[in-house]
């Protein structure tokens, strides 16, 4: 626990020093630039680092080393076309069964698309970092590897719907289907988040939503059709989060909250002339506003009525990650420098109570991130197909 809670204060205050958003711009290489570019090497490299060295450490290593196994035997895997490939490359070109050097593929890739997506997309690098690491979702990449893969992918994905870049978003999503399926879905998502909706619109939307009350058996025959894999499981149980319906709520209440002051602040201000500049930065801020705020609306929705749904939890995280870019946006957004603070606070205490609750429970089954073990002082246990 030492461990996560030291890389998580060195990683946030070298992220910190990181400024994404230079003031002008120079074909030389500024200080800031300089300062930029070693800040934000040295925090890859250490989260790839931390997570490629690891062993056995994550609620699914095992079980992945296994289907990595029946991937080099040819048997039958439930796992993705991109995952089998990648498996058949390392192996073959290692000549030896290298599970190690899969785990660090995905390490790579995924800190390397979760930085990225941060980095040209946040307000507030700093504080979007900070939420990554406190908020569990680099440690959370420990387990469940193709999910995080993907999950990184969407949120890197994002920049791409609001462009209304829909080649660019389908090719990413399509390419991260290819370890991790689950990721499809956030093409209807995105699509629908990213709309101007009306307010009868959402009426219907609304009323939509109630058949997930009565047709629970037909929203449970698509999922089996999708996932034929889950049948006759204990993933069909279902559940919900309600941490994540308080997260959710919380989200949204300050969004309208923020949304308020601005407008207030915008009608006070308007007899001074408002600027072409001014008046496209303004329906900038609000494309991206009702994106991640439907975004979040819908995660809401998933928590609170799907709850019998198996996957409810992959869903609502591909929505629910896209907090880590909102929460800044909105900070920056409070008029008065007063408010901002308090906010500030706010957010960051509720994320370290977070993160401290997380690491509670690092070592329960679901989660196991602790102890942290490495290859370099441990051995890999024997997975099923030994034991058999």
């Amino acid at each position: 626990m030492i461990l996560y809670i030291t890389i998580a204060v060195v990683t946030a205050l070298l992220a910190s020093m990181v400024d994404n958003h230079p003031a002008g711009k120079s074909h030389a290489v500024t200080r800031q630039q300089l300062a930029n570019r070693v800040c934000l090497t040295a925090i890859f490299l250490i989260l790839f680092l931390l997570s490629a060295c690891r062993l056995n450490v994550g609620n699914d290593y095992a079980k992945y080393v296994e289907f990595m196994h029946l991937v080099n035997c040819d048997a039958y895997v439930p796992t993705e076309i991109g995952f089998n490939l990648l498996v058949k490359l390392v192996y073959g070109l290692s000549g030896y069964e290298n599970f190690l050097l899969v785990f660090a593929c995905y390490s790579f890739a995924t800190a390397l698309f979760f930085l990225l997506a941060m980095y040209e997309q946040s307000d507030e690098f700093g504080l979007t970092f900070f939420l990554f690491m406190t908020l569990g979702y680099y440690f959370q990449t420990f387990s469940t590897v193709r999910y995080y893969l993907a999950l990184a992918l969407a949120l890197y994905s994002m920049k791409f719907v609001l462009r209304k870049q829909w080649g660019r978003f389908l090719a990413l999503v399509v390419l991260g289907a290819a370890f991790h399926k689950s990721l499809l879905v956030v093409i209807p998502l995105y699509f629908l988040a990213s709309l101007s909706w009306k307010k009868w619109q959402l009426a219907i939307a609304a009323a939509f939503c109630t058949t997930f009350l009565f047709l629970q058996d037909f929203y449970l025959k698509l999922v089996i059709f999708l996932y034929p894999t889950y049948e006759d499981t204990e993933y069909l149980e279902g559940g919900t989060s309600y941490i994540s319906i308080l997260r959710c709520a919380a989200v949204l209440g300050f969004a309208g909250i923020v949304y308020a002051m601005r407008e207030r602040e915008k009608k006070a201000g308007i007899n001074g002339g408002e600027t072409v500049t001014m008046i496209e930065e303004d329906r900038e801020w609000n494309r991206r506003f009702w994106f991640y705020a439907y975004l979040n609306l819908g995660a809401f929705v998933l928590y609170v009525f799907c709850s019998f749904l198996p996957i409810i939890s992959r869903i609502g995280y591909y929505l629910m990650v896209s907090q880590i870019l909102f929460l800044p946006m909105l900070l920056k957004a409070v008029p008065d420098k007063k408010w901002r603070r308090l906010f500030r606070a706010g957010i960051l205490l509720a994320a370290v109570v977070y993160f401290a609750m997380y690491l509670k429970k690092g070592a329960n089954d679901g989660v196991l991130i602790l102890p942290y073990k490495t290859f370099f002082f441990h051995e890999m246990v024997e997975i099923l197909s030994d034991v058999n």
